[in-house]
């Protein structure tokens, strides 16, 4: 379990392949307070730490996580938003996160909003999934490549988040362009909320 406040970022060091899976190696001044079987999360995507030495350390992903996030794409060098699970007892500063980003969203428009950013997103549309939850409403909290984000402007298939200039800063916010795809993780209440609607009687 996350909260969506990003702690710092990771710099991709290595990539392999081992069959389906993505091991990456990355480096982070959270380096030296991992251990390993420790959760992580990833640009929003929680993994499991394998090893660690120092300030680098290795994790790996399947190919699930790849066909629904952004991790498949990452190059040497790239920056990854990284968050430690949230501690028992500890603040709530953003939302409920699990970790288990849903789908891919791509960057479509960016605002210079004299201070601040405005950021558009778009979507796949899955009427089906939409039905489960998977949306996105006026107010309501989103998660993009980690970050906790109060949506803005939704429609059925896209919405705004503003940034921050700290944000923009301490996280990969300031590496997106129009174009970039972001992981999101659409808020788990409006899931539950839509799941136990399917059972009413």
């Amino acid at each position: 379990m996350f909260s969506g406040i990003i702690e710092g970022m990771a710099v991709v060091k290595a990539i392999n392949y081992d069959k389906d899976n993505l091991n990456l190696t990355l480096t982070s001044l959270l380096g030296h307070e991992l251990s390993p079987a420790q959760s992580l999360a990833h640009n929003g995507v929680c993994l499991t730490v394998t090893r660690v030495d120092g300030d680098q350390y290795e994790t790996t992903a399947m190919r699930e996580t790849l066909e629904r996030s952004n991790l498949g794409d990452l190059k040497v060098g790239d920056e990854v938003n990284v968050e430690r699970s949230m501690p028992v007892g500890g603040r709530l500063d953003g939302h409920i996160v699990q970790g288990h980003v849903d789908e891919t969203a791509v960057c479509t428009r960016i605002v210079d909003a004299e201070g601040s950013w405005t950021y558009t997103f778009k979507y796949k549309l899955d009427p089906e999934m939409a039905r489960r939850g998977y949306f996105c409403v006026d107010k309501g909290s989103v998660t993009v490549n980690g970050v906790s984000l109060t949506v803005c402007n939704p429609t059925d298939d896209s919405f705004e988040v503003n940034i921050i200039p700290f944000t923009h800063e301490h996280t990969n916010f300031h590496a997106i362009e129009v174009g970039t795809k972001v992981n999101i993780e659409f808020d788990i209440l409006g899931k539950i909320i839509a799941r136990l609607s399917h059972f009413q009687l």
